[in-house]
């Protein structure tokens, strides 16, 4: 169950940078985070903190809830 949160999540989190427009490691760049780690998240192989979280949602300029609204 716990992966698949994690992919459900995941996906949100791509659908969602790709309609800002920036590419993945552009992104995490601009988030503080590793290519690598946001590959990670996006395929659902992390398991991101609540900072992360935090952080993912804020340069989304969306609320936490809002990103696991459609989850």
């Amino acid at each position: 169950m716990k992966t698949i949160l994690r992919r459900r999540f995941g996906k949100r989190i791509r659908e969602l940078r790709q309609a800002t427009g920036l590419s993945q490691e552009a992104f995490a760049d601009h988030v503080g985070f590793a290519r690598t780690y946001m590959s990670r998240i996006e395929t659902g192989a992390a398991n991101p903190s609540l900072d992360a979280i935090e952080a993912l949602a804020t340069a989304l300029r969306i609320s936490v809830a809002e990103l696991f609204s459609t989850l």
